[in-house]
């Protein structure tokens, strides 16, 4: 499994050298992308160590629009939400293929997951299954999450999970076996970010399929 780190408040940018060598990619967050724009993209590439870096844009529209601005500033990887309609994912997907990046299929305005196979284009890296904040806030927990590992690894995707994961959390998430785990605030606002990310990466000893991923298991 590979660990992404989600850097979702601009205070914790200064921990990502601290434990870049623990992560395999580094994300920026909706919240830190809006606050600096494009332009925090290249600053955390310059801080990630050469870690592959994640633009959780959210795109719903203007696809192709979006992914030139955010591979063209150094993304090697963009979310897009799994409810966009198809012609913004294969507008995306297009200018993902011209950068050689690839994308994510968010899910965390979604009112259910895929039935079946396939649902999104070639380009799209992992299905994305990702509790909100707000809803974690509220009191639900990543169980749900955890629980649509397997059903969605079985329709042929990949899967990156998110959402409330920390040293409480890791073991049943272990368990269902994504191909990505993110973690954000259990790492930057540790008492010990490097320690925390240390034993976090050593938790998730299946390590993934490589890079550059696919969505799909097998052709």
């Amino acid at each position: 499994m590979l660990l992404q780190l989600a850097i979702d408040d601009p205070g914790s940018l200064g921990v990502v050298p601290a434990v870049a060598e623990f992560v395999d990619i580094v994300e920026l967050g909706t919240p830190v992308l809006k606050r600096f724009g494009v332009g925090g993209l290249v600053t955390l590439r310059e801080m990630a160590g050469g870690r592959p870096i994640l633009a959780d844009a959210k795109t719903v529209d203007a696809g192709a629009i979006e992914a030139r601005l955010l591979f063209g500033a150094g993304a090697s990887l963009v979310t897009v939400l799994s409810v966009a309609p198809r012609a913004t994912c294969l507008a995306a997907a297009q200018v993902a293929e011209e950068f050689g990046g690839f994308l994510v299929a968010d899910t965390i305005a979604a009112a259910g997951l895929p039935t079946t196979p396939n649902e999104f284009p070639p380009r799209f890296a992992y299905l994305g299954l990702h509790l909100a904040t707000d809803r974690r806030l509220a009191g639900e927990t990543a169980h749900e999450v955890v629980s649509q590992v397997a059903p969605m690894r079985e329709l042929g995707y990949r899967v990156a999970i998110a959402g409330g994961i920390g040293e409480q959390t890791i073991a049943a998430v272990v368990a269902a076996a994504p191909d990505v785990v993110v973690v954000g605030s259990a790492i930057t606002q540790a008492a010990n970010p490097r320690r925390t990310a240390k034993w976090i990466s050593a938790q998730l000893t299946q390590r993934g399929h490589g890079w550059p991923p696919s969505l799909r298991l097998a052709p």
